[in-house]
């Protein structure tokens, strides 16, 4: 679960909202759209630590199936930067 809260408020209520963000993530909206996150270190760390996990598995998985020569890569990572943007969208 997560708190969402204006950025203003934030602004206001720095102190409350970082001692907040111990506990759940906190949303900061700007014009009423989801902008930022707080959320604790010990959080981002995890999420850190299980991106290195995910990105590992991947490149295991590379090894196992062969590696994608230049061409190929430069057409993935086309492909998902597109798919980066949408989700921005």
């Amino acid at each position: 679960m997560s708190t969402a809260v204006s950025a203003t408020d934030i602004k206001n209520k720095l102190g409350q909202y970082l001692e907040a963000a111990m506990a759940e993530p906190i949303i900061v909206q700007k014009n009423g759209r989801p902008s930022s996150v707080v959320l604790s270190y010990k959080e981002y760390m995890r999420l850190l630590e299980l991106e290195d996990k995910w990105w590992g598995s991947r490149a295991l998985e590379a090894e196992k199936g062969g590696y994608l020569g230049e061409k190929e890569s430069l057409e993935l990572l086309k492909k998902l930067e597109r798919r980066i943007k949408n989700a921005k969208d």
